[in-house]
């Protein structure tokens, strides 16, 4: 066979085997997502990790409604960063929730963070049947009546307030609230949006909550192929930001 023949050869077979690779990569980024959803409808976690060039970090998400004592605890332990609650623009209209940056009058506020426009935070709470705010279970019915309120919200936008809000809820408080951007993941890609696209894309109430993963021996965030690990021994749904955007945006 003359030596050009041979060359087309191997560039064809090497042109295949590439489609392969890309058509199977494609396969497992669909079906991480698919994993991640399934989890997420049933209640279940899943860890998301955001992007390379932005926080770095994976989160434990949960659908905040079907938070508990071992949920809590789970993410205490297991990741070890803040346990927030997020919600939707619109939900955080209703409640009539400030940024916290916003809503503070001090030198030391700056907004600015390195890894995007602005930060989500709104005001930390605690639901008011709780008592210290702080344990797993205060925390826990912290988390779910967020989300209850949030779905009413969602129900009915007119229908719970501020000052139903307030009749709830206290702040300060042991559980941040965060609230999602206007305009979504168009707007912005952080764990916030993506724990709300995936809820969301499920039907639950507009709120997620996020727990940064951290490495226990060098106090870092923990690293994408840790977390990837440690989500497969598990057996919990791990899933690239990047993928998520593209299934959800």
């Amino acid at each position: 066979m003359r030596a050009d023949v041979d060359a087309d050869a191997e560039a064809n077979a090497g042109a295949a085997g590439e489609a392969d690779a890309t058509e199977a990569d494609a396969a497992e980024t669909s079906d991480s997502v698919e994993r991640a959803l399934d989890a997420f409808r049933a209640g279940d976690p899943v860890c998301v990790h955001d992007f390379a060039d932005r926080e770095g970090e994976t989160d434990i998400v949960y659908p905040a409604g079907a938070v508990d004592e071992a949920a809590v605890a789970h993410m205490r332990n297991d990741a070890g960063g803040l346990i927030c609650v997020a919600v939707s623009d619109a939900v955080g209209d209703a409640f009539d929730l400030p940024f916290l940056a916003d809503a503070l009058d001090h030198p030391a506020v700056d907004d600015d963070p390195d890894y995007d426009d602005r930060s989500s935070f709104s005001l930390p709470v605690n639901h008011r049947d709780t008592f210290t705010g702080i344990t797993d279970a205060d925390r826990a019915k912290t988390i779910v009546e967020v989300a209850n309120a949030a779905g009413r919200v969602r129900e009915d936008p007119t229908g719970y307030g501020p000052e139903d809000f307030a009749a709830d809820f206290r702040a300060p408080g042991h559980v941040h609230v965060l609230r999602g951007d206007r305009d979504g993941l168009a707007g912005r890609t952080g764990h916030t949006e993506l724990g709300l696209a995936m809820a969301e894309a499920v039907g639950a109430a507009p709120a997620a909550v996020v727990c940064e993963m951290l490495d226990d021996e060098t106090g870092d965030a923990l690293s994408p192929a840790d977390a990837a690990a440690y989500a497969a021994r598990r057996d919990i749904p791990y899933v690239e930001g990047a993928a998520l955007v593209e299934a959800l945006k």
